[in-house]
């Protein structure tokens, strides 16, 4: 590490925004593709066709190592982003401790959050391909509101299918994404098969994003004006949202460093992935002696006790099955406030890495998640979303480990998002109402049983 004075802030330049995204699919071996959910036969680009362009599907089956990101994308990205990467000395004081910490921050564009480095992507091979409308789900907002945002800007319109618990907690991210354009619906909705067959079944269930993905598919299957898009899982979203981890690496070689660590929180795996695969490219290609972590709600531990296996995306078996660290498709997830960590199941990326052992995972309850938030915002001045505050506990964790040993290690997490539409859960927390909950074994074991056989 370089003894020089670092700045708050470390930026790169427009002319240094990266100009192509980092594929894993090269650097990840034993990945198995995906299943039609009718034949059970590995999934062919025609399979794909009725709810996702060709751009789009070609990216998601590429096996090239950096894929070129096109000049009118990187023309709106220049309009927030290189986003900055911040070193935490607030922070670092009030921990006492010899750690660096940096964190690159994702909340500075329209959408507040990660989720647009993807959403303007998508809309924009969508738009070429002459499609007029997006359906999509989301959990707590964030994703729906950079879709609504991004197809605003190529003239699209936009369907939103908000799990029903987080329009009930968030309601002003409804009124973000009706501002830029959506239409939004509480899902299960009456919109479509799905959410009417469920609210026959339970007209007061709370919604899972598995039953919101359904409806968006079904919407998007059935409208030949419309396609499908997805904020999280799949390979071409996590492609797109590389763009962080490289413009971080770039950002970290400016003061001669590099993480010993680095953490991200993970519900479908998007900004984790994100920030985490460029730097696991180092550790697989180079063999760089690297600490990468995934932190995830202890009461939607997918990856710490989840069980690696082919299951669908979706309640309603209209997405591919792919080989996951999954809860089982009808799980339904506690009503906790970090609503974009409620998915059921993780990237099929993360978990093959997760399953090899080149990544680490770590569930954490969330009133700890909120006592770090809590500290986050008053040392940094930055109010962080509830999913990002996942990674916030634990880059904590990890600092002061490193006050015992007295280690000086480097710090690197993803502040994904800020919190600033989610003040009903802070509410809860500074009220004392918030409570951990845990999904039993046992539950877990009743889902299983659900698991297509492949």
């Amino acid at each position: 590490m370089s003894t020089k004075h670092v700045p708050y802030r470390i930026h790169l330049s427009e002319r240094e925004l990266p100009e192509s995204w980092y594929n894993i699919r090269a650097d990840l071996p034993n990945l198995s593709p995906y299943l039609n959910p009718n034949t059970k036969e590995p999934v062919i680009p025609d399979d794909m066709k009725a709810i996702f362009p060709m751009a789009l599907i070609e990216q998601e089956m590429s096996d090239e190592r950096f894929i070129e990101i096109p000049e009118e994308v990187r023309e709106l990205y220049r309009s927030f982003r290189p986003a900055p990467l911040c070193r935490a000395y607030n922070l670092e004081k009030a921990l006492d401790t010899p750690a660096r910490i940096y964190y690159k921050y994702e909340g500075n564009n329209p959408s507040g959050s990660h989720k647009l480095n993807t959403a303007i992507p998508q809309a924009y091979y969508n738009h070429k391909a002459g499609i007029k409308r997006l359906a999509t789900e989301t959990g707590a907002g964030q994703w729906g509101t950079a879709l609504s945002v991004a197809t605003q800007l190529f003239g699209m319109d936009c369907t939103v299918y908000m799990v029903k618990v987080s329009a009930m907690q968030k309601p002003y991210r409804k009124l973000i994404m009706e501002t830029y354009g959506a239409d939004v619906f509480a899902s299960p909705s009456n919109q479509t098969q799905t959410g009417r067959t469920m609210l026959e079944k339970d007209p007061d269930y709370l919604g899972s994003l598995g039953l919101a993905i359904s409806e968006a598919v079904e919407d998007a299957a059935t409208h030949d004006d419309t396609n499908y898009a997805l904020g999280s899982v799949l390979n071409h979203v996590i492609l797109h949202q590389t763009i962080i981890g490289l413009e971080a690496k770039k950002q970290m070689e400016k003061v001669d460093e590099y993480p010993d660590i680095v953490i991200a929180c993970c519900g479908g795996g998007s900004n984790f992935g994100g920030i985490a695969f460029p730097f696991l490219h180092d550790k697989i290609r180079h063999g760089r002696n690297i600490e990468i972590m995934a932190v995830e709600p202890a009461a939607c531990p997918t990856l710490t006790k989840g069980k690696f296996a082919f299951d669908y995306g979706d309640v309603a078996h209209l997405t591919p099955i792919i080989e996951m660290y999954t809860l089982g498709h009808n799980f339904m997830p506690p009503g906790i406030h970090a609503g974009g960590l409620r998915y059921h199941g993780d990237s099929a990326l993360v978990s093959r890495a997760y399953h090899d052992g080149l990544i680490s995972a770590r569930a954490v309850h969330q009133t700890d998640v909120f006592e770090a938030a809590i500290q986050f915002a008053r040392s940094e001045l930055i109010l962080p979303a509830p999913e990002s505050a996942h990674a916030i506990r634990a880059a904590i964790d990890e600092a002061l480990k490193c006050k015992e040993t007295g280690e000086s290690k480097s710090i690197l997490f993803c502040l994904s998002g800020h919190g600033n539409f989610d003040m009903t859960a802070y509410e809860e927390y500074l009220s004392g109402n918030l409570e951990d909950v845990e999904y039993p074994d046992e539950m877990l074991k009743k889902e299983y049983e659900t698991l297509p056989e492949v």
